[in-house]
């Protein structure tokens, strides 16, 4: 035996269980408890970088190996000798008793970790250890074992820093964090042993013995609320996997191994048994729930664990039963893997706002790689941690969700969002950047601060309805006072920032033109008084009738004040990103007469989306094909969008790309709507035919008029419906009747009242809708 090799076998054996850098104290904690636990020794823990060594007999390791939440491997040293050459390397490696541990008719794979001036790669490294063992065992019985990447009878561990080489015994076998019920993942999955640990630093198990509710709000697929029931449960994480690295090695005590399995099934049991805490996921995609769904399914938890398709806007503290407190727990995208950090910034806003306006007296808990996303949600952590999800390096945050964790100025006052109510304005009716209305009217006209004070008084009627549907893009005012004829839309992006959109209707020739423009000035100066809206985000338009392809030229939009748009090109960079519903839309402000986005058409869209699981869904006149957006968004099996326009069909695939949609299975089609028609021979479940009121386009042969051609198009498209099918008709022509008599053999409801939202019931006559279907 070469000098200075040590070989460690005892009853009582040290031992190293690996985990992720920043869970050590964790490790260490549970592995104290471990021993405590199952009545062996466990005392002699000792933390390291990335791990833990600790000693005790096989009792613990398989303890560890079955129940540990935390580690990743559990490894059993079995030698530690120089190797400053290739030959100390295979001498020290040779030295060990192999046939103690492996059968000559087995199978092992070796790991090997670093390099040195001798072993400058590691599969050389791995080489030289492989043809000892298999030199050692042929000297010993005439036989060699074989190597096997996937599934060994054996794993030898061997990790070689700074000279020393230490080689050992794989007890875990595959990583332990693989815990067997992951089937399925999403897009930037959570290890669940990080899962794991998020949980034990937010307090979960003490809250869960408390009866406290579990809830994920962007879940993905469940990682976090499976690792939560397991807790709550009292269900071994090994208990899935199909084998451990233990199992064919030749030391293993398999009465002490079914011993503790027997007793991690009989615990399962009693705990599923008396398990009544709620324990319950959203998410606004589909696909990853479905991936999630399966995941609960495969670990035993159907029943216990509930996941439900729902956005973050709509985000609430469950009323089906009495739930005193609980856990708001979630991982949002970092911003480095799943999207731009700017684009991120409402999103996390949005969870501070849902989680200040539902879950006071709760307790939250936050992973994130980017705090300075983090500090959008308007809360204060009260404790942080530092973690690595993989190889990035992320932040716990945790919070008691209460008015002392309000951040009082940032950024809810950049973004005029009350830290009280959640809501995108504050409630007292005033500006969030002054102390009293008298502050923000000083310098206003009486016309002016007459309007001010009027979109302060809908501000105010509009707010609660605001926070608890998570709306960011809506109608503020529309001609309230006839003498100031405009529309005000206001758009907040994904960054926070706020927008007005001005629409000017077009004065009677009766109306003097110098008095409308005092007035519309007016107006101009009221709004940044009343909403605190920087002047150089507000775009004015004019609205008139539009004849042919002028609603598809670009306008010379401009901010107000002289601090905006006017006098210089446009381009991409002008557009802003805004969330409705779960999606994202590309809204463009100054370049046309309508921005992308028809705020009048949210709850259509809304209606889509209910509508369109499952569904193939056609979009004629699909303008920026935002309804195709929230139809597949929602699980629609397919859909096929036609619009004339190639600028509206390049900005609805812009509107694709921000929402991660394909266009394999959802078709964008430049083509004439009547042209397209006429030649389709595909049948759909679900179709949105909503024309303009007149066209007459170069590209269009003859000329539309909605209220001549809306019997001819209906029976089109009812042509092309599936049995049990649903159309969905709307028009904004105001003077617009519908042809009933024409249309008798179908099934015809007006469903118009059920599509206005409150910030468009003061203008009733914005579209008509109707649902129609075969009798």
């Amino acid at each position: 035996m070469p000098a200075g090799i040590k070989i460690y076998m005892s009853h009582v054996s040290e031992y190293f269980a690996t985990c992720p850098k920043g869970l050590e104290g964790l490790l260490a904690a549970e592995i104290r408890q471990l021993g405590e636990a199952f009545g062996c020794a466990g005392e002699a823990v000792r933390e390291t970088v990335a791990g833990v060594y600790f000693q005790g007999d096989l009792t613990l390791a398989y303890s560890v190996c079955l129940w540990s939440r935390l580690a990743n491997k559990v490894l059993l040293p079995l030698s530690r000798f120089e190797a400053g050459s290739a030959e100390d390397l295979y001498q020290g490696a040779r030295a060990i008793p192999w046939q103690e541990h492996l059968n000559p008719h087995g199978t092992l794979a070796v790991d090997f970790i670093g390099t040195s001036a001798a072993i400058r790669n590691s599969q050389f490294g791995a080489l030289k250890v492989k043809d000892a063992i298999v030199d050692c065992l042929r000297d010993y019985c005439g036989q060699r074992p074989s190597v096997a990447k996937r599934d060994p009878d054996l794993r030898i561990n061997a990790h070689l820093a700074k000279g020393k080489l230490i080689l050992g015994l794989d007890l875990s076998g595959d990583s332990l964090h693989r815990r067997g019920y992951r089937t399925r993942q999403g897009a930037a999955p959570l290890k669940e042993n990080l899962a794991a640990a998020v949980l034990l630093r937010a307090g979960w198990p003490p809250l869960a013995a408390e009866g406290g509710a579990l809830l994920d709000p962007m879940c993905g697929s469940g990682t976090l609320l499976i690792e939560g029931a397991l807790m709550a449960a009292d269900i071994a994480p090994g208990l899935l996997r199909p084998r451990f690295g233990f199992e064919r090695w030749l030391n293993h005590r398999d009465d002490t191994w079914l011993q503790l399995r027997e007793e991690a099934i009989a615990r399962r049991e009693r705990g599923l048994a008396t398990l009544q805490n709620e324990i319950r996921g959203y998410d606004a995609d589909v696909r990853v729930i479905r991936a999630a769904e399966s995941n609960i399914l495969q670990a035993g938890l159907g029943d216990r664990v509930r996941i439900i398709h729902k956005s973050l806007r709509e985000l609430k503290k469950p009323t089906h039963t009495a739930i005193a407190t609980g856990l708001v727990i979630c991982t949002p995208p970092y911003g480095e893997r799943l999207g731009e950090k700017e684009q991120l910034k409402g999103l996390y806003r949005q969870l501070g706002q849902r989680l200040g306006a539902e879950f006071s007296g709760w307790r939250a808990a936050i992973l994130t790689g980017n705090p300075e996303l983090g500090k959008q949600m308007g809360l204060r952590a009260h404790k942080k941690y530092k973690l690595f999800n993989g190889t990035l390096p992320s932040e716990l945050l945790l919070f008691n969700v209460d008015e002392h964790a309000v951040v009082r100025t940032q950024p809810w006052a950049e973004t005029g969002t009350s830290p009280h109510t959640g809501s995108p304005w504050p409630d007292s009716g005033t500006s969030p950047h002054t102390d009293s209305p008298s502050a923000a009217a000083a310098e206003l006209t009486p016309g002016a601060n007459m309007v001010a004070n009027r979109l302060r008084k809908n501000q105010k009627s509009l707010v609660k309805w605001l926070s608890r549907e998570a709306i960011d893009c809506y109608r503020l005012y529309d001609a309230d006072m006839p003498e100031y004829a405009a529309a005000v839309d206001i758009y907040r992006d994904r960054g926070g920032d706020l927008y007005a959109h001005v629409q000017e209707y077009a004065a009677p020739k009766t109306v003097d033109a110098d008095k409308a423009n005092v007035r519309l000035e007016e107006l101009l100066t009221a709004l940044p008084a009343a909403l605190d809206i920087d002047p150089s985000r507000i775009s004015l338009k004019q609205r008139r009738r539009n004849r042919g392809t002028r609603q598809y030229e670009k306008r010379n939009g401009r901010g107000i004040q002289g601090q905006g748009m006017r006098g210089r090109e446009y381009d991409d960079q002008d557009r802003i990103t805004v969330c409705e519903c779960g999606a994202n839309f590309s809204v463009d402000l100054w370049r046309y007469l309508d921005t992308g986005l028809f705020l009048d058409h949210r709850p259509v869209r809304r209606w889509i989306a209910r509508q369109a699981q499952g569904r193939r869904f056609l979009n004629l006149f699909c303008y920026t094909a935002s309804a195709s957006v929230q139809a597949a968004l929602a699980g629609a099996a397919g859909s096929v969008s036609v619009d004339m326009s190639r600028t509206y069909l390049d900005w609805a695939r812009k509107n694709y790309a921000l929402n991660n949609i394909s266009e394999k299975r959802h078709q964008l089609v430049q083509s004439d709507c009547f042209d397209w028609l006429r030649n389709c021979r595909e049948p759909f479940d679900l179709i949105m035919l909503d024309p303009p009121s007149f066209s007459n386009s170069k590209r269009m042969e003859g000329v539309l008029d909605i209220q001549r051609d809306h019997v001819g198009l209906i029976n089109r498209c009812m042509e092309l419906l599936k049995p049990g099918g649903l159309l969905l008709f709307s028009t904004n022509l105001r003077s617009f009747k519908l042809e009933r008599e024409a249309l008798s053999r179908y099934a015809i409801e007006d469903i118009t009242d059920a599509t206005l939202d409150p910030d468009f019931q003061r203008n009733r006559k914005i579209h008509q809708c109707f649902t129609i279907r075969y009798t």
